[in-house]
């Protein structure tokens, strides 16, 4: 990889790791990728939250419009013993937050019965 390469990368870690908020995440996507990239990628993490749930292909096709040949790629980096780690560390954390926020819906709707 040339070295002009790697610091790009790293200039662009570090300003995803300055954003805050969901908002500001979706202003800068909005701005650095097209619709099309980020739709792609919402996919893919959408993809391996429902590998993870050991949903199956077909299923996961209809649900997300994902080809085979994405759902494989998704499964072959989601399980890899070298690569995933990223991607396995995010659908941990995205579950104990969807978690939270179905606990807090939950309360939240009991309270207003």
């Amino acid at each position: 990889m040339q070295e002009s390469s790697k610091e790009n990368r790293e200039l662009f870690y570090q300003a995803v790791l300055s954003l805050k908020n969901k908002e500001e995440c979706e202003a800068f996507f909005e701005d650095v990728c097209t619709q099309a990239e980020i739709d792609a990628l919402s996919q893919r993490v959408q993809v391996a939250k429902m590998l993870d749930e050991k949903n199956i292909y077909t299923n996961i096709s209809k649900a997300t419009g994902a080809s085979s040949a994405t759902i494989s790629r998704v499964n072959r980096t989601f399980t890899s013993k070298h690569s995933g780690d990223g991607l396995r560390l995010v659908i941990k954390r995205l579950e104990g937050t969807t978690k939270r926020s179905d606990t807090s819906r939950a309360n939240n709707g009991a309270e207003n019965d």
